[in-house]
Order: structure tokens, then sequence, then C-alpha cells
């Protein structure tokens, strides 16, 4: 029986192979890798035992949290990682995950960029990898919801804080344990629809019920920039992601009901202070309560 289910939800993506492939090679342990397949079925697919693909019905909406819902019920393995349809990761990435891991953790490998076309890691020209996002300030940034960004500067003073906290994720690559999942809820379907806001929601459940989210800079993974070049191969439904945004923005500033939580909103904000942009009076300025 797998240790691991790596699932990657895919809709037309260009590098599903690769990604598949890659997985396999990569995984010094036990692992199943589970594609699901967002209203598609005509791919070339990856030939080997450790590999089951599923789709389900085409669909205006977007469904990726439908498609990594089903793949956690029939994952054979006690942990689960998502991983984007488009990512290279490091050898043994599954085993150092596992071994590094603690039952209410949430960890994501390093970011770093992908090279797609040689598949190989991006020439970083200088720049740091991804380790840390913080959230946008809303009112600067003039959208509705919460946005994370890069947070270079905590990624090179905390360059040698190997496994270290994390305030939000990309959502691009997540490994946790399937009780986790399952205890939290996540890829809640209400509210959220189909795609939007999945790291804000699995980052602040995490932290707010008690858990802790982490990189782990003892691996790594490669994501994609996808950009001009490609495009977005996972197609966005705009208005139904605007509202996820909103939703989102909601639940967590207004400490709407959520099971199991020990913590409101503003002991994230604390922990992580001082964030970029953020002013000493978020509160007063949201209009935020207890």
């Amino acid at each position: 029986m797998a240790k691991l289910s790596v699932i990657i939800p895919s809709k037309t993506e260009v590098f599903l192979k690769q990604t598949t492939e890659d997985v396999l090679k990569n995984a010094t342990g036990s692992v199943e890798v589970i594609v699901g397949l967002d209203g598609y079925e005509d791919i070339e697919k990856v030939n080997d035992s450790r590999v089951t693909y599923f789709s389900i019905p085409s669909s205006p909406s977007n469904q990726k949290r439908q498609l990594v819902n089903k793949a956690v019920e029939m994952a054979k393995g006690e942990y689960v990682m998502s991983l984007d349809a488009h990512c290279m990761v490091a050898k043994g990435f599954d085993e150092q995950l596992i071994k590094d891991h603690q039952s209410n953790w949430v960890q994501i490998p390093q970011r770093r960029r992908l090279d797609a076309e040689s598949w190989c890691e991006q020439d970083q020209c200088g720049r740091p990898p991804i380790d840390y996002e913080y959230l946008m300030w809303r009112p600067v940034l003039q959208k509705d919801g919460f946005h994370g960004y890069k947070w270079d500067e905590r990624t090179l003073t905390r360059k040698d804080i190997i496994i270290d906290d994390i305030m939000t994720i990309q959502g691009s690559a997540w490994f946790m344990s399937k009780k986790w999942f399952e205890r939290c809820g996540f890829m809640q379907i209400k509210g959220y629809t189909g795609w939007g806001q999945e790291g804000e929601e699995i980052s602040f459940t995490t932290w707010l019920t008690g858990g802790r989210v982490v990189t782990n800079k003892n691996t790594w993974y490669a994501h994609l920039h996808k950009g001009r070049t490609y495009g977005r191969m996972y197609h966005l439904n705009k208005p139904e992601t605007l509202e996820s945004y909103k939703y989102s923005y909601d639940f967590w500033i207004n400490n709407r009901p959520l099971k199991n939580r020990i913590h409101n909103f503003d002991w994230l904000i604390e922990k992580f202070w001082p964030i970029p942009n953020w002013p000493s009076d978020w509160r007063e300025k949201i209009g935020y309560k207890d």
C-alpha cells in the first residue's frame, strides 16, 4: 500500500505527463499518483500501475476542489499531497516530507521556478526561492479578497531556518496527513465554488485550529510561472472566482463559525507582524471586530 498519495488535478494541462513521470521518477518511497481530469479524458497516459486516472463531467464552473476531494477519498496513502500539473520535484521529496512531518502540520516544499521546455530548474538570475508569502493589504491592492505575494525579505533573513512557519501558501503544492485533511474538511465547495482561495482556506484553517503551516527547505519543487507564454491552462471562471474572494474575505475577517477554532484572525496577523504595507491601525481601517 502506498505511503503517499500524490494528487494532480488537471484541466487540459500541457505538462501533465511530464509532471506525473517526474513524481514517479523522483519518489524514493511507496507512492501512488491520482490524476483528476476536469471534464476531459483524451490524454496521453503514463503506463504505470502506480497511476490512477479519473475524470468528472465537463462543467462551465471550475472543479479543482471537486477533483481533490474525490482523489482524497480514493487515496490509499497515510499522507496526501496536491501538486499542480506543471511541476517537477526533488529526488526523495516524499520520504523527506514524511520523515519531518508532524500530525497537525501542513508542509510546503521550498518553491523554485521551472523551465518547462527543458524540464529543469529555471536560472534564478539572483532571485531567491519562494519560501514565504504574505497577505497583501487589501485597500492598497484595491481588489476584493485575500491575495498572497512572495515575501523575499523574509526568505533572505530566515534562510537558515530549515523548517519554518509560513503565513499563507500559493496552493500549487501542499502535503499533510489524510487524517488532517479530513479533520479540517478542506476543499469546501460552499462559498469557495470550485477554485479560489485554496491556499488561504488551508493555511488559515490550520493555524486557527491549532495546527502549523511550514516551509520545508530540506526538499523542494519547481513550479511553472505560466505568464503569457503558456497562459492559464486551468482556465478560471472569473465571476465564480471573484465570488470566492468575497466569501473568503468575509469569512476570515469576520471570524465566522469554524469547527475546532481556538484563535481569531487577528492572532494570525500578530503572529507574523510586521507585514509589508499593513498599517498598525489595520483593525480600525477595515472595521475588524473580534
